[in-house]
């Protein structure tokens, strides 16, 4: 069972102890580590293209509307989704081995 802690005073969530976990083996860490591998790479690279979206003005001529950001932001998401796949695990190798040592 999780112990419950006192609320931090900068999230105003309360924290949970960490219990130790088995550990994992095969399949298990290969679907976790592509599970992580695709979220914090998908949020990263997400809010990189989102940026630098932000940082590039609208054209003065031959912009296409809400149309035009709406499919902007779908290409995005499959480009993030694309570079996710291709080099999230050299980006996110640490953050997961620091995952894993939490868990045990």
């Amino acid at each position: 069972m999780n112990a419950i802690l006192p609320t931090s005073p900068l999230t105003n969530v309360a924290a949970v102890a960490p219990v130790s976990q088995p550990a994992l083996r095969g399949k298990d860490e290969t679907e976790l580590r592509q599970a992580f591998d695709s979220f914090v790479g998908e949020t990263f690279f997400g809010q990189m293209l989102k940026a630098m979206r932000k940082s590039v003005g609208k054209p003065a001529y031959f912009h296409g509307g809400r149309g035009e950001e709406i499919f902007q932001e779908m290409l995005d998401q499959t480009l993030a989704e694309d570079i996710a796949r291709a080099s999230a695990d050299q980006f996110t190798g640490p953050m997961f081995e620091l995952f894993t040592m939490q868990r045990k």
